[in-house]
């Protein structure tokens, strides 16, 4: 399959402050807002879209409309994962899971999103070699 963009849909009790989320912490870009729908694009990676669709609204399938967002996580890789936990807490988002090594070679911490969304932001770092000696690597 080819396909031009990777997009997710995702229902959101408050789309307009779903909206403000991405845009103020993740640098997305609204190209569409009604009072039921907000559509985000990222500037330096236009192919990412990001729909938030009040819940409950007839857009999606029927059997769909009113689920709960869970079981989702959506990873930023960046450059300095530790500069973004900074800022992102400056800003007064709340914390899930702090910023971590993991010997495997990531840098990460997690937020929510307010649609309940988990977000990883991570960077690569050098895997612990005694982790990849142990892992037969």
């Amino acid at each position: 399959m080819q396909f031009q963009k990777l997009g997710v849909a995702v229902l959101s009790d408050d789309v307009a402050a779903s909206g403000r989320f991405y845009t103020e912490h993740f640098g997305f870009t609204p190209v569409a807002a009604l009072d039921w729908y907000v559509s985000l694009h990222h500037d330096a990676h236009p192919s990412y879209v990001i729909d938030l669709v009040q819940r409950g609204h007839d857009a999606m399938p029927e059997g769909f409309r009113t689920q709960d967002t869970a079981g989702l996580c959506l990873g930023f890789l960046v450059a300095d994962a530790a500069a973004e936990e900074a800022a992102l807490r400056a800003a007064g988002v709340e914390i899930a899971e702090p910023l971590r090594d993991e010997p495997w070679g990531q840098r990460r911490f997690n937020v929510w999103s307010p649609e309940g969304i988990l977000i990883e932001v991570l960077q690569t770092i050098d895997p612990d070699p005694e982790w990849l000696a142990a892992q037969g690597l």
